[in-house]
C-alpha cells in the first residue's frame, strides 16, 4: 500500500532517458526505475573504463617495432606545426628539463574540426593521462588522438593560452614570447590565421585548484620525460614551447622540447579502447543547416531565419509515483542533502535523486562507452 503518491514532472527528454532504461533491461518498467534509483542512489558508481596497462608505457619491444619518420627541436621562443598521420604518434619529450608544452590540433583535411579542452576536461578531469583521448570540438566530438604514454602524468586543462596581452596588462611588457603569437605564427605555415588559435592543452604543466581559484605551481618533470599521443585521424598537431619565463608555468626558464614523429606498433594501436559511435549526431558540414564558412568579417541579420532548435518546445509530463513507506523512507532520508535546492518539494528532490542515479550508473569516463 502506498504511503505517499508524489506527482513527478519530467520533460520529454527525461523521460526518454528512463524509458531506454526500461529498455535496456535495466528495470521492469518506469516505476520499477524509479524505485531502483532510490534503492542506489548515493552507492558507489562502477568504475570507468580505462587503459589496463595503467598511466605509463614502458619502453622495450614496442619501441623497437616502431619506426622514427622525422624529429624536430622547437628552441625556446618557437613553435612547429606537425602533419600527424592516422597510425603515427607524436611524442613530446623534455631535454634540457621541465618546460611546458602548448597544444593545438586540428583535423588535416578540415580545420573547423579542432581540439576541444573543455570537452577533454569534462570527460577526463583536471590532469588527462595516459588512457585519456584527445576529442574534437561539437558537433563533431570525435575522438582525434590517443594518450599512449605519459611519464610526468602532470598536464593541464585549466588554464587559457598566454598573450601578449596577459604580459603586457600583468608585467608591463610591450614585447614578450606568449604561446597565443608563438601558435599563430607556427600554423601560419598552414595558412591557419591568428583567430584559428584555440584554447590550449598544456603539457607538463602542473596545476590545481585552492578554493575556487585555479593555481599553477613549479613542475617536476625532467631529462627524458615524454608525453606520446597516437593519431586516430589525420591531425595537425602544434605544440609550442611556452613563453612564460616570468612565472612558474616552466619553473622560470624556457627550455628547448624535442618533437618525434613515429610510425606505431601493433602493440601501440591495440592499446586504444574501442569506442562505439553515434553517427546521426556526429555532424559534418554536410550535415549542417548552414553549411558556408562566412568570408566576409561583419554580421548582418538573415531576414529568412526560422529558428529550429532540438527538441523545442520542451513538453511536461507528469507521472504519479505511488511510494511504499520503504521507499519513501529512502526518500527522505536522501533528500537531507538536497533541501538546501528544492525545500520540501519531494516530487523535485524525487527527480534530482533518478536522474543523478542514472548519470552514476550508465554514463563513465568514455563518451560512446555508456551501459
Amino acid at each position: 500500500m502506498a504511503s505517499r503518491t508524489l506527482v513527478l514532472t519530467l520533460n520529454q527528454q527525461q523521460l526518454e532517458l528512463i524509458d531506454k532504461t526500461v529498455e535496456n533491461g535495466g528495470a521492469g518498467d518506469r516505476l520499477a526505475v524509479i524505485y531502483r534509483a532510490l534503492k542506489e542512489y548515493g552507492e558507489p558508481a562502477r568504475e570507468a573504463v580505462s587503459d589496463p596497462d595503467g598511466q605509463t608505457q614502458i619502453a622495450g619491444d614496442r619501441q623497437i617495432e616502431r619506426a622514427l619518420l622525422r624529429e624536430h627541436v622547437m628552441e625556446p621562443g618557437t613553435g612547429r606545426a606537425v602533419e600527424v598521420r592516422k597510425g603515427q604518434i607524436l611524442r613530446i619529450e623534455q631535454i634540457e628539463g621541465p618546460q611546458c608544452v602548448d597544444f593545438n590540433c586540428f583535423n588535416l583535411h578540415d580545420y573547423k574540426e579542432a581540439m576541444h579542452v573543455g570537452r577533454i576536461r569534462a570527460v577526463h578531469g583536471l590532469r588527462p593521462t595516459a588512457g585519456d583521448f584527445v576529442w574534437s570540438a561539437p558537433p563533431r566530438e570525435r575522438a582525434m588522438m590517443y594518450f599512449l604514454a605519459d611519464t610526468v602524468g602532470c598536464n593541464d586543462v585549466l588554464f587559457a593560452r598566454c598573450s601578449a596581452y596577459l604580459y603586457e596588462s600583468a608585467y608591463g611588457f610591450a614585447s614578450h614570447t606568449n604561446c597565443h603569437d608563438i601558435q599563430a605564427e607556427a600554423q601560419r605555415e598552414y595558412g591557419l590565421t591568428n583567430d584559428d588559435v584555440h584554447d590550449s592543452l598544456n603539457f607538463f604543466m602542473c596545476t590545481g585548484v585552492d578554493g575556487d581559484r585555479a593555481v599553477i605551481k613549479r613542475q617536476h618533470s625532467g631529462v627524458g620525460d615524454y608525453v606520446e599521443l597516437l593519431a586516430l585521424m589525420d591531425v595537425l598537431a602544434v605544440p609550442n614551447v611556452c613563453g612564460n619565463d616570468v612565472g612558474r608555468t616552466s619553473n622560470f626558464s624556457l627550455k628547448p622540447v624535442k618533437l618525434s614523429v613515429l610510425q606505431a606498433s601493433e602493440n601501440d594501436l591495440a592499446r586504444v579502447p574501442k569506442l562505439r559511435t553515434y553517427p546521426t549526431n556526429l555532424r559534418t558540414p554536410a550535415d549542417f543547416r548552414q553549411p558556408n564558412i562566412k568570408a566576409d568579417r561583419p554580421l548582418k541579420r538573415d531576414p529568412d531565419y526560422v529558428p529550429q532548435f532540438t527538441n523545442v518546445p520542451l513538453r511536461t509530463i507528469s507521472i504519479e509515483v505511488p511510494l511504499d513507506e520503504e521507499a519513501h523512507t529512502a526518500l527522505k532520508q536522501s533528500g537531507l542533502t538536497l533541501r538546501e535546492y528544492y525545500g520540501e518539494d519531494e516530487a523535485a528532490m524525487l527527480r534530482d535523486i533518478v536522474l543523478s542515479w542514472w548519470e552514476a550508473r550508465y554514463t563513465n569516463s568514455l563518451p560512446g562507452t555508456a551501459a
